[in-house]
């Protein structure tokens, strides 16, 4: 909140406030030194869910991902996307269905800077224990964790589910997934009506809303993607893009967020660096192949390429004011439109 305690304006995102936010890659850094990323996903029927977020949160510059899948699916995941350790979790007596227990002890004895919750997860009470219990585990050094798809249905779930986090989390709903998380929340109970699809105004007072009433990091994803912080920051992402209504490019986005957390960004400042280089990745296989026929695989090494863009953008900025460099100088592939 601002010194008078109204919230600050809505900050649309750009090429020039994202750059920013972009964590440093020092020359000396190794694996370690960017992160490590644990995500916890997958089923028989959404395994690809689970590749696909891998997948981004490696080209967007994790040093190390971390793959969580239900044992018996560890063979089908190894080696589909090489760069990713694979970890086989504990079920229960229903094959492809993890046993909470032994599985959260598992996945709290494994080192990690940052995690990833819900991409292609098989839904069930099983399930929502899990995320229940890893998401209220607290203590010195507890990572943050972005929490999408099943995650988000899980803890929906639970009664009063935001008194139960204990980790900072970037929640990254769509609107049907919002809508479930909202219900039975009091005080929330005024935008039910609310056009969250359409009407930029409205998907903007409802989202800041929601981050300060659950304490936590909200995107609300869509045309215009809403990122909103506790604190009542609020940003906008330009992208219209209907290309990207297909199966998958959430898990993508959920992959370049945890990864940015992994590399240490600020839970906010992921959020909107994520949500900006997804929508930029977009934009680029858009114009490749129209507002049709764009696959969520077409996105990461675009997402690796826009943050290319994005760096150099910064550092020309950078070097502006000394000897031999302009101010005016334009490294984008479209002219700086900042």
């Amino acid at each position: 909140m601002t010194a008078d305690g109204t919230p600050p304006p809505l900050r649309e995102l750009d090429d020039r406030t994202v750059a920013a936010l972009l964590p440093e890659r020092p020359e000396r850094g190794h694996k370690g030194t960017f992160g490590k990323l644990l995500v916890l996903a997958g089923s028989l029927d959404h395994l690809g869910a689970a590749l696909l977020a891998a997948r981004a949160a490696g080209r967007a510059g994790t040093g190390l991902v971390i793959l969580a899948v239900p044992a018996s699916l560890q063979p089908l995941a190894a080696g589909r996307v090489p760069e990713v350790v694979t970890m086989g979790l504990p079920e229960t007596e229903v094959e492809g269905e993890v046993d909470p227990e032994p599985a959260l002890d598992r996945l709290l004895d494994t080192d990690h800077d940052a995690a990833i919750l819900g991409p292609g997860l098989r839904p069930g009470l099983a399930t929502v224990e899990l995320v229940g219990a890893y998401l209220g585990t607290d203590g010195a050094g507890v990572s943050p964790a972005c929490v999408d798809a099943e995650a988000l249905n899980s803890l929906a779930s639970l009664p009063d589910w935001p008194k139960a986090l204990r980790r900072r989390c970037v929640l990254t709903p769509h609107v049907g997934e919002f809508r479930r998380l909202q219900a039975g929340s009091a005080e929330l109970a005024a935008a039910a009506e609310a056009d969250l699809v359409a009407d930029d105004e409205a998907r903007a007072d409802v989202t800041r809303s929601a981050a300060g009433v659950w304490g936590q990091v909200l995107v609300l994803k869509g045309a215009r993607t809403v990122i909103a912080g506790p604190d009542g920051r609020t940003s906008r992402a330009p992208w219209q893009n209907p290309a990207l209504a297909s199966g998958g490019t959430g898990d993508v986005l959920a992959g370049t967020v945890g990864a940015l957390l992994a590399q240490g960004c600020e839970p906010f400042e992921a959020a909107c660096a994520g949500v900006y280089l997804h929508g930029a990745a977009g934009e680029v296989v858009r114009d490749r192949f129209g507002d049709a026929g764009l696959l969520a695989s077409d996105l990461p090494d675009e997402i690796a390429r826009a943050r290319k863009r994005l760096a150099a953008a910064r550092e020309a900025r950078r070097g502006a004011g000394r000897l031999g460099f302009s101010a005016d100088r334009d490294v984008t592939s479209g002219g700086d439109r900042s």
